[in-house]
């Protein structure tokens, strides 16, 4: 064989492997979708099918339907609602995006074990993957608050709860798990003046370290801050004044960009406010949230308290609706025998309404950021009707540290709902089902209207709703 040949052998079989990664190529990257201004791959289609069927793994779940039709039809919707917010000139905050990308690509490194080992898993250098997490993680911003936008202004009446109810096959009526009503006596330790002040001082320090240029309030929010958004140097979404509690609207009303608050008080703690910008009502800041912390000495105190004034109540020398009047820091339940309601959960969202309390709560109502603390249902799923714990620590709603001691006043069985007994449940069904009504009657009139093209390779998957195929 020539040279000659051999060289355009070589180069035959160069250009023959050459259209073969290229065919590959195209077939990895194909658009399968567009909607409006965005277009769907046939690779992002598939990445988010294998997230789809690994979180299904992991929850021990299983599903006939297929993976990637259902990952096709998440994503047409997320470009839709994503397409429509650009449209509708929906506000939302991005300043937080590429910090929240850093955060997650840091937390694949280690679980891949080094950046090459990651870049090799998913194809791409580790700068390409991250800025495609960032875009990513803004279409879902936009998507998510459009979809709010849309089922946010949806309201429901107690006629339409009736009806709704009434609809109901009553062979099939939800079942109310089982429900408990209980009574509690807290304390805080008494050395919460003291340790009030502790936590003044340690922010004055930091707040000298800031404003003498020694460290960035980002980096002291990142390191010391108690608050979630610490992990983004302590800023927060830009929000009018009436979005911020109190004290801390009141604060930062007087504060010109960059600059640092004194020490503000709130229901959540002490914080540092440092204002970035304001554009017109948006008020744009970051701050630093810490919360008073006691010695094991000042911690033990209240505990031993409560367990004398158990003891009292066991020996009959007192009432547990007397005791609580008489010793509980608990301003919702200690005029109300130590009853306990939702009066703190709705107050902390600024959502009170006589007509919404509930005084009976279901295993799923305790737990972080459910209302009740896991500390509380331990207690009292240890407990026969009537009687007391020991007294135990746990946190209010805003994560302040207190000690307890719980009665266990009733136990509701499991149950078919009823409009008498559940309404809060049913109106929460309700209202569940008719923002899933209007935001699919939304929807369809979105599709109508957008521009949606789906490739005919993939016209013929079973999506759940036919509009898209147009």
């Amino acid at each position: 064989m020539t040279r000659r040949v051999t060289i355009a052998l070589i180069i035959m079989t160069a250009l023959a492997l050459g259209v073969v990664a290229q065919k590959r190529q195209v077939m990895v990257d194909k658009v399968v979708a567009v909607v409006g201004g965005s277009s769907i791959l046939h690779s992002e289609v598939m990445s988010t099918a294998n997230d789809l069927t690994q979180r299904r793994r992991e929850a021990g779940y299983t599903s006939d339907n297929d993976p990637y039709t259902e990952a096709l039809e998440a994503l047409l919707l997320q470009k839709l609602l994503y397409n429509q917010a650009l449209i509708d000139s929906v506000e939302v905050n991005t300043n937080d995006l590429t910090s929240r990308a850093e955060s997650q690509v840091n937390r694949w490194v280690e679980e891949a074990g080094s950046i090459p080992a990651l870049e090799k898993k998913h194809h791409m250098q580790i700068y390409h993957l991250r800025e495609m997490l960032r875009r990513r993680l803004e279409m879902q911003t936009y998507a998510s608050t459009m979809q709010n936008e849309v089922t946010s202004k949806v309201t429901i009446t107690p006629g339409e709860v009736e009806r709704y109810y009434n609809a109901l096959d009553k062979d099939s009526l939800p079942i109310i798990a089982k429900q408990y009503v209980y009574a509690q006596i807290t304390k805080f330790p008494k050395s919460l003046v003291a340790a009030k002040q502790r936590t003044k001082e340690r922010l004055l320090e930091m707040r000298e370290r800031i404003i003498t240029g020694k460290t960035k309030f980002s980096t002291m929010a990142r390191m010391y801050s108690v608050d979630g958004s610490a992990i983004q140097g302590g800023e927060m979404e830009p929000q009018v004044l009436a979005g911020f509690v109190q004290p801390f609207a009141d604060a930062m009303r007087e504060l010109k960009p960059g600059q640092v608050s004194e020490v503000v008080e709130t229901e959540f703690g002490f914080h540092l406010i440092q204002l970035i910008d304001r554009k017109g009502e948006l008020y744009h800041c970051r701050h630093i949230l810490l919360r008073p912390t006691y010695t094991i000495e000042e911690l033990v105190e209240p505990l031993q308290e409560l367990d004398s004034i158990a003891d009292l109540i066991r020996k009959d020398s007192i009432t547990f609706e007397a005791a609580a009047a008489k010793f509980s820091d608990d301003v919702h339940s200690k005029q109300n025998g130590g009853i306990v309601t939702n009066h703190d959960l709705l107050e902390h969202y600024n959502a009170f309404d006589a007509k919404l309390t509930a005084t009976r709560f279901l295993e799923e109502d305790f737990g972080m950021g459910r209302g009740k603390s896991i500390e509380d249902y331990n207690a009292i799923r240890k407990l026969k009707v009537g009687e007391i714990s020991p007294a135990f620590q746990s946190q209010d709603l805003v994560g302040n540290n207190l000690s307890k001691i719980v009665k266990l006043v009733e136990i509701i069985p499991p149950h078919p709902a009823s409009l008498k007994d559940d309404y809060l449940r049913l109106e929460a069904m309700a209202l569940a089902d008719k923002q899933s009504r209007v935001f699919d009657e939304w929807v369809d009139k979105k599709i109508e209207q957008m521009y949606i093209h789906i490739d005919p390779d993939y016209r013929n998957l079973d999506f759940m709703n036919k509009n898209w195929i147009k």
